[in-house]
């Protein structure tokens, strides 16, 4: 993997990150602790990466499509989850 997709995948999910970081200083609404900051940068590194690395290794466009797809819509459910606890797992928030 290049490190220059490694260096964008890393400031996309640090943009992101600012979101919630930024929210907190203006509402009480947000309340993020320090792990919640620790497991969405996981979280968004990690797809990241998976997805940079979707992008070089996948030839057929279809099947890199659907696989973004998939890890995006994984992402999505996993973050869902730990935020409000939709599946009633032992990783549920709230």
């Amino acid at each position: 993997m290049k490190s220059k997709n490694i260096k964008i995948v890393l400031i996309v999910s640090a943009i992101i990150l600012t979101i919630p970081l930024i929210a907190m200083q203006l509402t009480t609404e947000v309340d993020w602790t320090t792990m919640d900051f620790v497991i969405a940068a996981m979280l968004l590194v990690g797809s990241g990466l998976i997805i940079s690395l979707i992008i070089e290794k996948v030839q057929n466009s279809t099947q890199r499509i659907v696989a973004i797809i998939g890890i995006v819509l994984l992402l999505i459910l996993t973050w869902a989850e730990m935020a409000v606890g939709i599946f009633g797992t032992p990783l549920a928030g709230s």
